[in-house]
């Protein structure tokens, strides 16, 4: 823990909070069954019956032993036999993460839900709660005892920091980072370490010889925006601990729709790709028709076995809220860039340049706009027998499986709609 003797984070400054639940998944089944899973190696699975599933999580007690989140069920066994599995329970995860953000909410109006086990908190204007550490505490300390959860709390003038912070100390963490620490705590650290600087910048990073974060902080700003553009500006600064961005009380407008599946063994078969792609066209169209938006751009995600991922799109010349348009780009996406033969593992479709179906014109084409309303027609007819019945009262043939994607209608063991899944289910910890 870091400590202060200071009785006062900040005078007139901002106090940040970034609130992180600890191996959340596991830590909800541990809390909803103390008696199953309390202090046990455990590890939240799909497909847990075919032991070819990935990890989406382990417990911190399993983590000791080696088990870590992208491991195959099987790997995670070897490691260690008495590891307990459980299949994912997403109407529970929900819940828990309404009941600690209520938590959250009780100190500030601004909390700003960045997924579904963390945000952030602005305190700033909370004295009536007490000094900005008291109030730390107290969230912490009533997370555990109402929700039996533990949680790590990162407490800084500014978001980043806060979330550095935050990282520092799992679980059960607190600490407390400011501007003048910067040096001391994060310049001897590689740049991949800054939030924000993603692998691929960090390798081209050290091309440029800047390996650490203090070199980065005393590189050239000018030389920064000739490599990276602005992104070279916001790394020069936030090296320095730097960071403007505010709390977002208020959820925006979706940015972005998607849904991802990890596959229960690894695929090497076009069809086989092609029918999981329809049900994550089907759903990710389905959300976004009960938003009345439409979709400009269409990106699928392609992760190996090796864990290396491809990111793709394409955007379209009409924007389109058709399950039928999303899936025919998203087949001509993997197939212009996946080799024949190569192993896939995971699969995401993603909707981007959203925008309202009231606010976007759209223009029909001339050689089909006769069928453009039936299509609408029946689109919507099926929407609502779906509402009415289930998601799965209106099928194609092509969606049928016993694969995770077939899952995805459900809403008790799908992902959540707080961000896309797939980040969802690989940044617990």
């Amino acid at each position: 823990m870091l400590k202060t003797d200071e009785p006062k984070l900040a005078g007139k400054g901002r106090v940040i909070i970034h609130l992180d639940m600890n191996a959340f998944y596991c830590s909800v089944h541990e809390a909803e069954e103390p008696h199953l899973y309390k202090g046990r190696p455990t590890a939240v699975a799909g497909s847990v019956e075919l032991r070819k599933g990935i990890i989406v999580t382990s417990s911190y007690a399993a983590r000791k032993l080696g088990v870590k989140t992208g491991m195959t069920v099987r790997q995670g066994i070897q490691l260690c036999p008495d590891l307990i599995l459980i299949q994912p329970d997403f109407e529970l995860y929900r819940k828990y993460s309404k009941g600690f953000m209520s938590v959250a909410r009780q100190y500030t109006p601004l909390v700003e839900a960045t997924s579904i086990d963390e945000c952030y908190l602005d305190i700033s204007g909370s004295s009536i709660f007490g000094e900005p550490l008291e109030i730390a505490h107290a969230i912490q300390d009533r997370v555990q005892s109402e929700w039996s959860l533990p949680c790590s709390i990162g407490i800084a003038p500014n978001k980043l920091l806060a979330k550095m912070a935050s990282d520092m100390q799992k679980p059960n963490g607190f600490t407390v980072l400011r501007i003048r620490d910067v040096p001391r705590l994060l310049w001897n650290k590689p740049c991949d370490d800054l939030f924000g600087i993603g692998r691929k910048t960090a390798e081209k990073l050290k091309k440029l010889n800047i390996r650490t974060l203090g070199q980065l902080a005393a590189t050239d700003e000018a030389m920064l925006v000739k490599q990276f553009g602005v992104l070279g500006s916001w790394m020069k600064a936030a090296a320095h601990g730097i960071d403007h961005s505010p709390v977002h009380a208020d959820r925006e407008r979706n940015k972005s729709i998607g849904h991802t599946t990890t596959l229960p063994k690894n695929v090497t078969d076009r069809d086989e790709v092609h029918r999981v792609l329809l049900n994550l066209a089907d759903q990710t169209g389905r959300r976004m028709r009960r938003q009345k938006m439409l979709a400009a751009t269409i990106q699928i995600v392609i992760r190996k076995p090796d864990m290396t991922t491809i990111n793709r799109s394409s955007t379209l010349p009409t924007p389109t809220d058709s399950a039928r348009d999303i899936h025919r780009e998203a087949c001509k996406l993997f197939d212009k860039h996946w080799r024949e033969g190569e192993p896939v593992r995971l699969l995401g479709v993603t909707l981007q340049n959203l925008s309202l179906q009231a606010e976007t014109a759209v223009q029909l084409d001339i050689f089909n706009f006769e069928e453009a309303p039936k299509k609408a027609a029946l689109t919507k007819a099926m929407d609502m027998l779906r509402d009415k019945f289930g998601e799965d009262a209106v099928l194609t043939a092509g969606m049928l499986g016993d694969d995770p994607s077939v899952l995805i209608r459900n809403k008790r063991i799908r992902g959540t709609s707080l961000q896309t899944d797939e980040h969802m289910l690989y940044s617990d910890e």
